[in-house]
């Protein structure tokens, strides 16, 4: 296990970098809007090494500058479900900011979710993420919860289970929420469901709080704490709101403490403020239930066109 020591260059003690345009060091998401580790892992330690990134607002206007450097970024929080590609990467990214993993490990069927790594493979790597860099850098995602003809509620108690059971020990943490029904995931989830033969439905209230209820005791005998993302109304007994983007959790990691105020993404979303460095539409993994792609095909198309020199990950930008 690298110590905690390991972590703490960047940032003098008591120093207070500025950054311009936001006044103070920031966390960095990369990326709740795709899979960097997994996809674009060379364009990320590109972009580390020349220090900045040019990100596409996704609601329009000019593209924006992220920093990259050491002293401007408080932490890095990556988002993927599959670490392989990238993990050779950690330690020379831990050299410039304390970082966190929240990993999605799901476990679904192929029908749900045809482009990931085996589970068994991502069950791998988390432990090997815990073994290198302590349990706190990684968070497990059971999410989204979506229910099918192939996914009952019986199955996710049964899925989760086998899941948190072999992650015991390994994580302290897993992170749930149940799929929100967009227009583009309805239509995915639909066009899924005629290609493969299942039923899929969004279940009433009450129903998603007493499969909440069930996974947080199962979570809990297998010494983690469940939390739920961005959805306050699952939030029963024995769980906690979610802070994704989490200064707490980087604090520890990097045994200083990272300041940041709480400013989420949507309503309900407790996270500390960052800047994501991903795109929309560029993760082929092909996930039904995903709200970041409109289609598969749009998603394939924007990798292959996709330059790792190039400063955003989008070749319009």
């Amino acid at each position: 296990m690298i110590p905690i020591r390991f972590f703490q260059q960047g940032i003098a003690s008591g120093a207070r970098p500025r950054v311009p345009g936001y006044g103070r060091a920031m966390i960095v998401s990369a990326s709740y809007r795709t899979d960097i580790p997994a996809l674009y892992g060379d364009w990320f330690m590109k972009r580390l090494k020349s220090g900045h990134a040019l990100v596409a607002s996704p609601y329009g206007g000019k593209p924006y500058r992220v920093s990259l450097t050491a002293g401007e970024v408080a932490g890095f929080v990556f988002w993927t479900r599959n670490i392989g590609p990238f993990r050779n990467h950690l330690a020379d990214v831990g050299t410039v900011a304390p970082f966190m993993v929240q990993f999605t490990v799901t476990g679904y069927p192929r029908a749900l979710e045809p482009g990931v790594i085996e589970t068994e493979t991502a069950i791998a790597q988390i432990r090997a993420l815990a073994n290198s860099f302590g349990p706190r850098a990684v968070v497990w995602r059971y999410d989204p919860i979506v229910e099918t003809s192939l996914t009952a509620p019986g199955w996710h108690l049964e899925n989760f289970r086998r899941l948190a059971a072999a992650l015991n020990g390994y994580v302290d943490e897993v992170t749930i929420s149940f799929a929100q029904i967009y227009a583009k995931t309805r239509r995915n989830m639909d066009r899924a469901a005629r290609d493969h033969g299942f039923t899929w439905h969004d279940p009433e209230a009450g129903e998603k709080q007493a499969l909440a209820t069930a996974l947080s005791e199962i979570a809990k005998s297998n010494g983690m704490r469940m939390t739920v993302c961005s959805q306050p109304e699952f939030t029963v007994e024995g769980t906690a709101p979610a802070r994704c983007i989490d200064a707490s959790r980087l604090s520890d990691i990097a045994g200083r403490t990272i300041k940041a105020r709480i400013k989420g993404n949507r309503p309900g979303c407790l996270c500390n403020e960052s800047r994501d460095i991903g795109a929309y539409d560029s993760c082929p993994q092909g996930c039904a239930y995903c709200y970041a792609v409109s289609s598969r095909e749009k998603a394939k198309r924007f990798l292959a066109e996709h330059d790792p020199e190039a400063e955003a990950l989008e070749a319009r930008l």
